[in-house]
């Protein structure tokens, strides 16, 4: 038997389920990118919203590429569930926010269409950080990208996410309809900037008077999103489908922790998401840098180097306490680059993420949290260092994290077999590893000079030494030596 609205009813008893009545819910968002993240975060607190009473705001989420979240939920009537596991059991809740999914590539214009309906007054992002078109040392489009090219040349059946929303937000305009809010809640540095302006130089490439328009009507609110989710596999479909009695194409598995942060900023109104447990501020600046620096910075720190030393999740490399003790450090380190709000406690939040990782009932593997590398680090690592340069402090633990990453670029582990490296520039990185071979005197440098990644940091002399350095320690003593070498100092 599979999910879905005619078997809600055969469910057990402590499943939850809609505490609604889904036939009067109606959508007001469209959600660019139906990944599990979104399914297990923002799509969990809507249904909170749904359940008070907010009818007007269900979901209708935008695969951009991919039809394998379409093709496993249509059939389930858009009903998945959540599985909330920690140490002490998993309780499962059934997700009804989600109203219908459409897949971008294969009808662009049609999407397009239901992001200009007036009913649509958020369009929401999780498109990880590739998915934005842009350079993330700048936060520029990068107008080069093969997608923009297209985009940009075919209007209205754009590939793109900012290509989506420029091409929405020009229909709403030359019809007379009011913009809609555009909520990015990805790992973006000052994220609703960010995406603001990416857009709306997009949008000026198309007409200056469309972009000053977007600049001036539209919002973009700042946010902060955190909820750790790994990947689905078979067996977690097998153990949903145990607990509900019948099947489950796509559940998603997550922790009991979970935190949205979101400037209050909307211009086509929202629904109450305080009463759902959102934090809405008037600035989420404090709140992102501290999850980014804290919290992604070591977890990428944990998967680059502990996916070399030989762990496939998470949670098995917090069993090594010196791995344990290197998340630590990490979030430690990059605590004195952090100017909170009065009342936040970092020690606090420090040692609640030190325990999330160390949760044995999720499987978050290493080799996922180590994709789109090239991305990520300006945000997770690198400002964290450029900020302990100014302040003269030393930088050798992010500097042996940022040698992880290069280490693991080259596509090659510590005993010579291929790595399946995910990233935007995975070729590029790769190249220059063949050229520069094992040697970090030479492979450093190299990598150092991709401006994309780095930009003019690259070339800050005690950032390469100490790059260098913890490379080295790498090619000499492994990961797991290399890490042990730098906690025991």
């Amino acid at each position: 038997m599979r999910l879905g609205r005619a078997n809600l009813d055969r469910l057990a008893p402590r499943i939850r389920r809609p505490a609604y009545d889904r036939a009067r819910v109606t959508s007001g968002i469209v959600h660019l990118g139906l990944g599990a993240f979104h399914r297990a975060h923002q799509a969990v607190v809507i249904d909170d919203c749904l359940a008070s009473g907010a009818t007007s705001w269900g979901i209708v989420g935008a695969s951009l590429r991919s039809p394998d979240t379409r093709d496993a939920i249509a059939p389930q009537d858009h009903l998945y569930t959540v599985a909330v596991r920690a140490a002490e059991g998993t309780e499962h809740r059934v997700i009804g926010a989600l109203l219908d999914s459409v897949v971008a590539r294969e009808k662009p214009v049609a999407l397009v269409e239901r992001m200009a309906d007036p009913a649509i007054r958020i369009v929401s992002l999780t498109v990880t950080e590739k998915g934005y078109c842009h350079t993330p040392q700048t936060g520029d489009l990068d107008e080069r990208h093969p997608d923009v090219v297209h985009d940009l040349n075919n209007v209205d059946a754009p590939r793109s996410a900012p290509g989506f929303i420029v091409a929405a937000l020009a229909r709403r305009r030359a019809l007379g309809i009011a913009p809609f809010t555009v909520l990015c809640c990805d790992n973006l540095a000052a994220n609703g900037h960010t995406v603001q302006r990416i857009v709306t130089q997009f949008a000026a490439l198309r007409s200056k008077d469309l972009g000053k328009w977007i600049a001036d009507a539209a919002t973009f609110p700042c946010t902060m999103v955190d909820r750790i989710v790994p990947e689905t596999t078979d067996a977690d479909r097998d153990a949903v489908a145990a607990a509900l009695g019948m099947r489950d194409a796509w559940p998603v598995m997550t922790e009991p922790f979970t935190q949205w942060v979101v400037e209050d900023r909307f211009a086509a109104g929202r629904p109450d998401l305080a009463a759902a447990g959102v934090e809405l501020v008037a600035d989420v600046k404090p709140f992102e840098l501290m999850k980014l620096r804290l919290l992604n910075a070591s977890h990428s720190a944990l998967a680059y180097l502990g996916y070399l030393a030989g762990y496939e999740t998470i949670a098995d490399t917090m069993q090594d306490p010196h791995f344990a003790h290197l998340a630590a450090q990490v979030m430690e380190q990059a605590a004195v680059t952090l100017t909170m709000p009065a009342g936040t406690d970092l020690s606090a939040y420090r040692a609640s993420l030190l325990k999330r990782f160390a949760n044995p009932a999720l499987r978050h593997r290493t080799w996922q949290i180590a994709m789109d590398g090239s991305q990520k680090l300006p945000q997770r690592l690198l400002g964290a260092m450029q900020d302990r340069l100014a302040k003269n402090l030393p930088i050798a633990t992010h500097a042996l994290a940022v040698a992880g990453w290069m280490r693991y670029v080259t596509a090659l582990d510590e005993q010579g077999r291929a790595i399946d490296v995910r990233d935007p520039l995975a070729g590029e990185l790769a190249a220059l590893a063949r050229e520069a071979g094992p040697v970090a005197e030479r492979l450093a440098p190299a990598l150092l000079g991709v401006t994309k990644v780095f930009g003019p940091l690259g070339a800050e002399p005690r950032l390469r030494e100490a790059v260098t350095a913890a490379l080295g320690r790498l090619y000499s003593q492994g990961a797991r030596g290399a890490v042990e070498t730098l906690v025991s100092a």
